[in-house]
């Protein structure tokens, strides 16, 4: 027997890999400063409409790769209200594959929806 549940949540990971570092510079991309972690999260529950949804842990492994990576850039400043913060803002670079991952989102998007129109009415 199938675990319905089970299998929604794994393929709802495995979805969320690509699109949560699409999403992320995005959000940085539109920013008209650097931002750090916890504003990045509440940027995408406002405008991604739950694109990581409770997990923000998961986040800062991804900044990080993408910092890795030199598709963001980041500095760390003294906050008032607790620990260090580190602010993130993207690259040049980073504009340029953000744009790439957008042509390739829209048309993973448009082909996948031909496939799935008239399954479910």
């Amino acid at each position: 027997m199938v675990d319905e549940e089970a299998q929604l949540k794994k393929f709802q990971k495995e979805l969320s890999a690509g699109t949560v570092s699409l999403a992320l510079m995005a959000v940085l991309a539109r920013a008209p400063e650097p931002l750090y972690g916890y504003l990045i999260a509440k940027e995408l529950e406002q405008v991604g409409e739950g694109v990581l949804s409770g997990k923000q842990s998961a986040l800062y492994p991804v900044l990080r790769n993408l910092e890795g990576a030199g598709l963001l850039q980041s500095h760390v400043e003294p906050s008032t209200s607790g620990p260090p913060r580190r602010y993130y803002r993207i690259t040049e670079q980073g504009r340029a594959v953000l744009e790439q991952w957008i042509q390739a989102w829209r048309a993973t998007r448009d082909s996948v929806d031909s496939v799935l129109e008239g399954v479910l009415q």
